[in-house]
C-alpha cells in the first residue's frame, strides 16, 4: 500500500519569520544568502564555532545577532532555526530547537540512522512544529516535472528506476571519512538525495527487499566505515526495482554525472546533468526512441528553494507537517543500504 505524503499547497506567507542559522560552512551560508537575496525572512541570529565561518557570514548579513554557544541562540525570539552542521549534531541540535518550540530546516542527512531521524521527528510532532530537511534535488523545477508526471500514470506503469550520483570530487572536510561523526559515506551524503527523488514520485511504497555493495579505495567494506562508492538494488511491494550507485572522488572525466530515470510501460522520463554541472539540468521525457525535453534548470533557479518554501511554509503555518514520516521512510531505507540492524 502506497504511503504517499500530504502535499501541502502554500499562499504567500504573511510575515516574515526570524531565523537562526547554526553552522556557516559553504552550504550554510549558500542557503542563508538565498534567503537573504529572496526577502523572505529576517536573519536574527547566527552561530559557528569558527571565526572565519562568522566573518564571511557577516558580509551577508551585518545586523544578525552572533551567538558564541548554540543554547543561548534558542533562548532568542526566533521562529525557526537553520541547521548546517557535521551529521553528528543533527539530532541534539534538531531536538533541542523543537523542544522549546522553534521550527527546524536540517541539512540532510536529518539523521545518521532510522533511530535518530525517528527522535527526531516524533520531537517534531510532540513539539507541533515544522519540520524540514534540505533535500534540495528534488526542488528543482525539472525534478519536478519529472515527478508530476510520474505520478500522473501517463508512463503506464512504472517497473525500473535508474538513480547515480557519481561525484568526481569529495568533500574536504576530515569529519565526513569520520564513521561517528558522520554515519556513512558517499551512501548517506549523496544517496540519501538518489533515495528520496526514487520514492517520493511512486508514493514512498514499502520496501521488500534491498541488496548493497560499498567500497572505500577499491576494497570491500564492513559494517561501520565510511565508503567511497555504493551501489545497491531496492525493490518496492508494488514491483518496482530501482537500481542506485553513488561516489565520491571517482575517474569519470567529468565533475559529475547525476540522473534519475523512470521507466514504465507506455514511456519514459528521466532527470540528468548537463556537462558535469552540479547546478544544470533537464528533463526529458522518452516515447521509443524519441526524446522531448520538458523543462530546463539553471543554476540560479533552484540553489536555496528548499530553504525558501520551508520558509514561506513557517510563515503561514509552522505546525508538523505529517510529510515529515518519509524522512524516517528514506532513512530506513539508506540503513538496509547499509546493512544495519533497525535500532
Amino acid at each position: 500500500m502506497s504511503r504517499a505524503a500530504r502535499q501541502v499547497s502554500v499562499e504567500a506567507a504573511p510575515r516574515k519569520p526570524r531565523l537562526g542559522f547554526v553552522g556557516l560552512g559553504w552550504i550554510g551560508r549558500n542557503r542563508l544568502q538565498s534567503v537573504v537575496e529572496a526577502e523572505v525572512a529576517e536573519i536574527a541570529a547566527i552561530h559557528d564555532v569558527q571565526a572565519s565561518a562568522i566573518d564571511e557570514t557577516r558580509k551577508l548579513s551585518a545586523d544578525a545577532v552572533e551567538f558564541s554557544d548554540f543554547e543561548e541562540l534558542l533562548c532568542e525570539d526566533l521562529d525557526g532555526v537553520v541547521i548546517a552542521t557535521p551529521n553528528c549534531f543533527h539530532a541534539e541540535q534538531s531536538i533541542a530547537a523543537l523542544e522549546r518550540g522553534i521550527a527546524v530546516f536540517c541539512q540532510k542527512p536529518l539523521g545518521r540512522n532510522t533511530g535518530e531521524t525517528r527522535r527526531i521527528v516524533d520531537a517534531a510532532r510532540e513539539a507541533d512544529c515544522l519540520l524540514g530537511v534540505d533535500l534540495s534535488y528534488r526542488a528543482i523545477p525539472a525534478m519536478q516535472a519529472v515527478s508530476d508526471l510520474v505520478a500522473s500514470g501517463e508512463l503506464g506503469k512504472v517497473f525500473a528506476v535508474e538513480a547515480k550520483f557519481l561525484n568526481g570530487y569529495g568533500p574536504d572536510k576530515a569529519w565526513f571519512r569520520n564513521y561517528a561523526l558522520s554515519g556513512g559515506g558517499c551512501v548517506l551524503d549523496l544517496g540519501s538525495h538518489l533515495v528520496d527523488l526514487a520514492l517520493r514520485p511512486l508514493g514512498f511504497p514499502g520496501v521488500t527487499r534491498v541488496r548493497s555493495s560499498l567500497f572505500a579505495n577499491g576494497e570491500l567494506l564492513g559494517v561501520e566505515e565510511v565508503e567511497d562508492y555504493g551501489v545497491a538494488t531496492i525493490e518496492t511491494s508494488d514491483g518496482v526495482v530501482i537500481n542506485l550507485s553513488c561516489c565520491w572522488n571517482l575517474h569519470i572525466g567529468r565533475e559529475a554525472d547525476i540522473e534519475i530515470a523512470f521507466y514504465g510501460t507506455s514511456g519514459g522520463v528521466r532527470l540528468r546533468n548537463v556537462g558535469g554541472s552540479f547546478y544544470d539540468f533537464v528533463g526529458e521525457r522518452f516515447c521509443g526512441t524519441k526524446t522531448e525535453v520538458i523543462s530546463c534548470s539553471a543554476q540560479w533557479e533552484w540553489g536555496g528553494l528548499a530553504t525558501i518554501e520551508w520558509i514561506e511554509r513557517l510563515g503561514v503555518d509552522g505546525s508538523f507537517d505529517t510529510d515529515a514520516e518519509s524522512f524516517v521512510w528514506s532513512a530506513e531505507v539508506v540503513d538496509r543500504i547499509y546493512k544495519i540492524s533497525p535500532r
